[in-house]
């Protein structure tokens, strides 16, 4: 899955396509509304395509573990985000069975889960 330009800001809910740049931030287009807005410099962005999940052996790109949850659900939405937290953990256990299960929480889960079902 190409997650390439796609961008989260913390404190603002959703996925966001960056358009552009300006002397003080980003324009972006929010991936659920389509609505354009600019993002200063100061908001805490993470770029999709620099996100990785730990597991025991390595870092897995974010775009794998997408790739991996589009191929067992064949291309349809994946479970609700809000599930319960054991059954987010077993969801995933059946993703990536060797995720470092210390280092990726229930909120981690959630927010893929969530980003996944959005794109």
């Amino acid at each position: 899955m190409n997650v390439e330009g796609i961008i989260s800001v913390a404190g603002k809910s959703g996925l966001y396509k960056v358009l552009g740049q300006t002397k003080n931030g980003v324009i972006v287009q929010s991936l659920m509304d389509g609505k354009k807005s600019p993002i200063s410099s100061n908001s805490k962005m993470s770029a999709l395509q620099d996100i990785a999940i730990y597991t025991y052996t390595e870092e897995l790109p974010l775009a794998e573990v997408l790739d991996k949850i589009r191929v067992k659900e064949a291309g349809k939405p994946s479970i609700n985000h809000k599930s319960s937290s054991d059954v987010l953990y077993a969801y995933f256990k059946e993703i990536i069975e060797d995720y470092d299960e210390d280092r990726v929480y229930a909120s981690d889960i959630k927010k893929l889960i969530s980003w996944y079902n959005t794109l």
